[in-house]
């Protein structure tokens, strides 16, 4: 969803490849019951405290700032979604998942159990709903889950298959288990494939990207 421009409050909303396939039944499954909203276009560096013509200009630039048009792809659109928390926050909440990076040999498997710190009052919790994982090029993995959410959506997403071509995949849990892939074809001349693993918490909206390394041993 987003504002077509800045002039009148117009809004352009479309449908994800899954919303589009519910609503083509025509049997009622079509329900939107959740939204979120982020503000990836807004630069607040942008926020002025020292223009010249005071404080109701303050903000004037980010107000001209274009704003993006929807489109369905969770790894460039709703990174920074806005969340509410409790009165009294001082500090936002971070994703801590053991790992600064991960390296894991072909055939490897890695259960990893994230926690979010200085949410609702905790040094660390984890967080009821769980975690959103999204890994930036699902072939370097044989086995991408999520486990501990059982709700639709989590089952839908854990359960979704791939056609090997290089796309992102994205599941839902507590606990995220990934095996390293033993398809040799994808390194070419590589000894190592690069990716990227995202977590978001779906409570707090802390997010943390890892870097994940896939290291080649089978000849």
């Amino acid at each position: 969803m987003g504002y077509l421009n800045n002039n009148v409050v117009t809004v352009d909303a479309i449908l994800t490849k899954k919303g589009r396939e519910l609503l083509a039944r025509g049997d009622g499954s079509f329900k939107i019951t959740q939204f979120a909203l982020s503000d990836d276009e807004i630069d607040y560096t942008l926020y002025n405290t020292t223009h010249p013509s005071g404080s109701a200009f303050y903000g004037e630039a980010i107000e001209a700032m274009p704003l993006l048009e929807a489109f369905p792809d969770e790894n460039q659109i709703m990174k920074y979604k806005l969340a509410t928390l409790p009165r009294g926050t001082s500090k936002l909440p971070l994703i801590e998942a053991g790992y600064s990076a991960i390296r894991l040999k072909q055939g490897a498997s890695l259960a990893i159990t994230p926690q979010t710190l200085n949410y609702l009052g905790a040094t660390s919790t984890f967080e009821a709903g769980g975690y959103t994982a999204t890994i930036a090029d699902v072939r370097v993995a044989s086995n991408f889950t999520g486990v501990g959410i059982n709700t639709e959506e989590a089952e839908r997403l854990n359960s979704t298959s791939t056609v090997g071509t290089n796309v992102s995949k994205t599941v839902i849990g507590t606990s995220i288990n990934v095996t390293a892939t033993t398809v040799n074809t994808l390194f070419g001349t590589k000894t190592q494939l690069q990716t990227t693993l995202t977590l978001v918490g779906r409570d707090s909206g802390a997010r943390i990207t890892i870097p994940v390394t896939i290291i080649k041993v089978n000849n």
